[in-house]
């Protein structure tokens, strides 16, 4: 008889999953089915527009013997390990500076954010322009009678990754400060009470005691930048356009321009499949972190 009063859990806050219904199909529709139509036709020898005729993995090796492609990897990765570990260290510091109760804090966290608020095509352009040597920051100094000032890192293949370090970290680090201050203030006050009476250094605290704590934090913040540094296509597109030649290449232009510009489909989108299984390298292993230890406890 008890179990007939039991309402049925499947109808628990139905309003609530009534309303969630459209999201959550558009989702498993755009997002899933969109995902798997990517993998299959990456094994087909697709052209202008997607045909049946699969070819197996003809496609990924063309992929990896191309220098182009390659060349985009390498620049992914110089560019993710640099802009991860910066932005992780430096936006770490500057939550730090603004946990310390500082005058003008909310102008401070303003000017910190500021640059997160605008999209990358606007850094890219304002940076390409900074960069650019004959009108940007180079000229600005040389008109001023330093005729020997040289800062054209944008026009050469050696140092164009480095332009577009700086201006990621630039637009990236305030946000990461963000993240970590709402971290740091949640810290119990108790523990640093305790740390003062124990004698122990603020420093101290922070690495051994404060970071710790603020695992979560972390391994969220690593995982949104990790994400959006296999995404990056417009800050390049609109600061080098992928040059000088290739030197600037990134997988997301790879693909748009083998889709789009080339009329090569299956070429893009077996790019793309590897750029998907890259992002969900780096999330399958949060996943897990996040709710699959905590299920278990």
């Amino acid at each position: 008889m008890a179990n007939q009063d039991r309402p049925n859990p499947y109808f628990r806050n139905l309003n609530a999953k009534v309303a969630a219904t459209p999201m959550i199909l558009t989702t498993m529709i755009v997002f899933v089915g969109c995902s798997l139509w990517t993998v299959i036709y990456s094994f087909s020898a697709s052209r202008a527009l997607p045909v049946n005729e699969f070819v197996g993995f003809a496609q990924y090796e063309r992929l990896f013997n191309t220098s182009r492609w390659n060349k985009s990897v390498e620049n992914i990765a110089f560019y993710g390990i640099f802009s991860l570990v910066f932005s992780l260290v430096v936006g770490f510091v500057l939550a730090a500076f603004m946990d310390q109760k500082i005058r003008f804090e909310n102008t401070f966290r303003t000017i910190y954010l500021y640059p997160f608020a605008l999209s990358f095509i606007v850094t890219g352009v304002v940076w390409q322009w900074i960069l650019n040597p004959t009108l940007g920051l180079q000229e600005a100094v040389r008109s001023l009678g330093w005729e020997s000032f040289t800062f054209d890192l944008i026009a050469d293949r050696d140092t164009v990754i480095y332009a577009l370090l700086i201006a990621g970290i630039w637009q990236g680090t305030g946000f990461v400060m963000a993240l970590m201050l709402a971290g740091l203030r949640a810290v119990d006050d108790e523990i640093w009470k305790a740390a003062r009476v124990d004698g122990i250094p603020k420093w101290k605290t922070y690495i051994f005691v404060v970071i710790p704590m603020m695992r979560g934090v972390f391994i969220t913040t690593l995982v949104i930048i990790a994400s959006g540094i296999v995404r990056l296509y417009d800050l390049v597109v609109a600061m080098t356009a992928g040059g000088p030649g290739i030197a600037s290449e990134v997988p997301a232009k790879y693909v748009y321009d083998f889709m789009f510009a080339r009329a090569n489909v299956g070429q893009a989108l077996a790019a793309s499949t590897v750029m998907l299984t890259t992002v969900l390298i780096i999330l399958i292993p949060w996943i897990y972190l996040e709710y699959g230890k905590k299920k278990k406890g």
